[in-house]
């Protein structure tokens, strides 16, 4: 079986250094183990992401001579198949609704007030009250 890498960036704005340091760790590393690398376009923010960056994202890591096999994956034409294997894990037993913001995760982490026994931060349950088990 033939390993599978994956350079899946967010198109919120052009690419910048970081991407083309992370598109070439992830080129070389495919090499490296003879491998391919497939493209993943992260679009599911409908108010960030834009398809001209999304286009210059590919342009660019063609001029920065980054070739990826097969066809560009984007997140925002995979929402079915995302909604399938959310059904399945339900049916099981293994979705929990969760309904806390942005702002509520960052200050739980930031606060560290809910803690694992091993130190890893626990997410407070929304609408539970504080101390009650998470």
């Amino acid at each position: 079986m033939t390993p599978t890498f994956r350079f899946a960036p967010s198109p919120t704005g052009y690419l910048h250094l970081g991407h083309a340091l992370s598109a070439f760790s992830v080129w070389r590393a495919a090499e490296a183990a003879g491998g391919r690398v497939l493209l993943r376009i992260e679009d599911i923010d409908p108010i960030r992401s834009k398809p001209a960056y999304a286009a210059a994202i590919e342009e660019d890591l063609v001029w920065l001579g980054l070739a990826w096999d097969g066809p560009v994956t984007r997140q925002s034409e995979r929402m079915e198949l995302y909604a399938e294997a959310l059904s399945r894990l339900a049916a099981r037993d293994l979705v929990y609704d969760c309904r806390l913001s942005r702002a509520d995760i960052a200050a739980a982490l930031r606060d560290g007030a809910l803690r694992d026994p091993d130190g890893a931060p626990r997410l407070p349950v929304a609408g539970a009250e504080p101390g009650d088990p998470a």
